[in-house]
């Protein structure tokens, strides 16, 4: 078993984290909370206190963090203090351009790093059952794919350093405009007499069929337990989705790419956190859409 930095105990990073100590693993844990750190502690972590003191002698850190800035400045601080054969994963949704930066710094001091964001949502977390997406050198993804599939179900390599958040922005930029159609289909859908259940178990064995239909329904008491059931509470927060999309226009731009559909699922999540509805499930959109 290895020592593991892990930096970063949120909604995610904490069932990560866990699933590290479960495995068997020595685990030194920090975050800026102190009721996510009491939570990692009960979950079989040690507590450290600063980032700097938590990759003290590991072998692997994983940092799960906000944003790029976050990423950033913990990358300033601790990649100087890594021992010379640590593995860095950096598992935070952020650019491909800053994923590439620290990626370069930590190589600068003789380190191996990936990006690894992930998809699945906090219950995945939880459970084990991520799917990590990988950017980075075929020998730094050796060395952290055992790490990563003992907090996932899959981990796929999609090429080079940034690959991985390139490969989670586009993804979620289908999943935020499908989500979106999906809640307009289903209020169409009841505003021409169709009852709810009947159109999803059509529209679930059709060609409209899509994740936001069948596993992620935004209609509740139909399909599988969702937040819709909820009252939209819990699941993934039209915020983090807003982070997303926003990610993927600024990437869209910068590669000159046209993303129509991408822009406006943006614009209608913008409007949503906008009214103060940001921590709600994203699939509560739906209820924008049968208000009008």
């Amino acid at each position: 078993m290895a020592r593991i930095a892990f930096i970063g105990l949120g909604n995610m990073g904490g069932g990560m984290a866990a699933n590290l100590a479960k495995a068997g693993h020595d685990v030194r844990a920090f975050d800026l909370s102190e009721d996510a750190l009491a939570r990692a502690e009960a979950a079989g972590c040690l507590r450290a206190p600063d980032a700097v003191s938590a990759v003290d002698g590991a072998e692997a850190v994983v940092t799960m963090l906000p944003a790029g800035t976050h990423v950033e400045q913990v990358y300033a601080d601790i990649v100087p203090a890594c021992a010379p054969a640590a593995v860095l994963m950096d598992c935070s949704t952020i650019d491909p351009a800053t994923a590439k930066r620290v990626a370069a710094a930590a190589i600068a001091h003789g380190l191996a790093a990936v990006d690894a964001p992930v998809s699945g949502g906090i219950a995945a977390a939880a459970a084990g059952a991520l799917t990590f997406m990988v950017g980075g050198p075929e020998d730094a993804f050796a060395r952290a794919e055992p790490y990563l599939a003992q907090m996932g179900k899959a981990v796929i390599r999609a090429g080079g350093r940034g690959a991985g958040q390139a490969a989670k922005i586009c993804n979620n930029m289908i999943l935020g405009a499908t989500m979106v159609a999906t809640c307009e289909a289903f209020v169409l859908a009841q505003k021409l007499g169709l009852d709810p259940q009947a159109f999803y178990d059509i529209s679930s064995v059709s060609s409209g069929q899509s994740w936001s239909m069948t596993s992620y329904c935004p209609v509740p008491s139909v399909g599988p337990e969702t937040p819709a059931d909820r009252n939209y509470e819990g699941g993934f927060a039209a915020a983090l989705m807003l982070k997303d999309l926003r990610l993927s226009q600024q990437a869209a731009a910068e590669a000159g790419a046209h993303t129509p559909m991408g822009a406006r699922a943006a614009e209608l999540y913008e409007a949503m956190a906008a009214d103060g509805e940001g921590g709600r499930d994203f699939s509560a959109i739906i209820e924008r859409f049968a208000r009008r």
